[in-house]
């Protein structure tokens, strides 16, 4: 006879108080998937050196229209809240709010040994929700991947570019991007 193991889905107000009773702290790197509290892996030097590049280069193209917000949590409904580690969100006054789905224009994921948590966790959610557009960043593989028509059942497009090609973006139409500029090449001469 199987013993079924039961589990206890948080919601995102009881992820909230958690936080606010000390059980988890600032220090704490965790995130709100499914109603499960996750621990996320370490930030090693290659990951931290895509998301500041990233950042730097966002804030460049996109100026002010919009706002770009690193490692910060998105509330996608009432069992997640993600932590993507680039999000570019409306300009506007959230006054102690998280952003929404409706305030997020585009989120970014990069991946040196998480590509399977992002690719298979964080964005179908994120396509559920209904974001417009996501962006996987798989350090190990070389290449980025633009996931864009949201859907119940995830992506409809995905267009993945390697090494010597540019990305641009579906909904940001200021955006492009040389991969090997946001992968760590220093050939790009564009600066």
């Amino acid at each position: 006879m199987a013993t079924e193991i039961a589990r206890k889905q948080f919601t995102v107000d009881e992820y909230h108080r958690m936080a606010d009773a000390g059980i988890l702290t600032e220090d704490d790197r965790v995130e709100l998937i499914r109603g499960e509290i996750i621990q996320l892996s370490p930030i090693g030097g290659r990951h931290a050196a895509c998301v500041t590049e990233l950042n730097w280069l966002l804030t460049r193209q996109l100026g002010e229209e919009v706002r770009v917000s690193v490692q910060n949590p998105i509330r996608i409904d009432e069992y997640g809240e993600p932590e993507p580690d680039l999000a570019v969100i409306r300009a506007r006054n959230y006054a102690g709010d998280l952003p929404k789905p409706e305030d997020v224009l585009l989120l970014i994921e990069v991946a040196d040994m998480s590509v399977s948590y992002d690719r298979d966790l964080k964005i179908p959610m994120y396509a559920r929700a209904g974001i417009p557009e996501s962006w996987l960043m798989d350090l190990a593989d070389g290449a980025i991947e633009r996931h864009s028509e949201p859907s119940e059942g995830g992506y409809r497009l995905v267009v993945r570019a390697r090494r010597g090609q540019t990305l641009e973006s579906t909904v940001l139409p200021s955006l492009t991007l040389k991969v090997d500029t946001l992968l760590g090449r220093t050939e790009d001469t564009s600066r």
